[in-house]
């Protein structure tokens, strides 16, 4: 499942950024502090005064939001320009008047991050496995990581031949009109139901209701454009929890935080720690 084209240029890349458009017009501040719980919880600290967060990636903005709230200084960039216009949106109307700049950027594009900098937090949840080069993406990532830093990031777990089979279905999905997407998507919905316990399948269902518990499990996203984001979401790249964490510990980084899916389908989540003088 090797991908090598620039990311953002590829004709079968999902639309990303137009579904965080539709998502950001949800977002309200139940959202906001379920995303901040969830960054404090991870990262072991809900005070994040005095520290520079960058969101690679940034999607809908929300924990860009989040971060600044915390009392991060707050930098986000997306390959996608409606990703961009999505968090600029959000930006305005909960922060407005804020020095929060929001960039049109490749994580795999060295002149680019190369006018970065480095930061205290970068964050690249369920991000660097869209761009074609999972490998080098966070390669690069690690690069922004200040010494001391924590990066913080989430890849698509390696479920074998599973995996395989859904990176046909997405690019299918990618490469379809729009009534055979109707139709992958609700043979998604059927099959996750199927797979989800009854618990974990009514939090879903339940998750775009105005229910502050609810949205506060579940990252304060929705399960709506979360489907449409695990069905459509090309390019689609995987790892197993032991790769990710070999090839950054080859980097001088140190493992903080982990919290898998336990072998199954879905995210890894790590927050790991840069070395000092690394």
């Amino acid at each position: 499942m090797p991908g090598t084209e620039t990311e953002g240029r590829r004709p079968d890349r999902f639309a990303f950024g137009r579904n965080w458009r539709s998502f950001a017009t949800l977002v309200d501040d139940g959202r906001i502090e379920a995303a901040g719980a969830s960054l404090a919880g991870a990262l072991g600290r809900a005070d994040l005064t005095g520290c520079a967060f960058l969101d690679v990636g940034c999607g809908s903005g929300l924990f860009s939001l989040a971060a600044h709230r915390l009392g991060a200084r707050v930098r986000s960039f997306d390959v996608d320009p409606d990703s961009v216009v999505a968090a600029a949106a959000l930006r305005d109307r909960f922060a407005p008047g804020s020095d929060w700049p929001i960039e049109e950027g490749s994580i795999l594009d060295e002149r680019f991050t190369g006018r970065l900098g480095t930061y205290d937090v970068v964050y690249a949840w369920g991000v660097l496995h869209h761009t074609g080069d999972l490998w080098g993406a966070i390669d690069a990532a690690s690069r922004l990581v200040a010494s001391g830093g924590l990066l913080y990031l989430s890849v698509y777990n390696d479920q074998g031949r599973q995996s395989r089979v859904w990176w046909r279905v997405k690019r299918r999905y990618t490469r379809s009109g729009p009534l055979m997407r109707g139709v992958l998507l609700a043979a998604g919905a059927a099959y996750l139901a199927r797979r989800l316990p009854l618990r974990m399948l009514g939090r879903a269902v339940r998750l775009d209701a105005p229910s502050r518990a609810v949205r506060t499990r579940a990252r304060g996203m929705s399960a709506r454009h979360d489907l449409v984001d695990w069905i459509g979401g090309f390019p689609f790249e995987v790892a197993r929890p032991e790769e990710v964490f070999d090839f950054l510990r080859s980097r001088g980084f140190a493992l903080r935080h982990l919290r898998t899916c336990g072998g199954g389908l879905g995210c890894n989540e790590f927050v790991f720690e840069r070395h000092r003088g690394g």
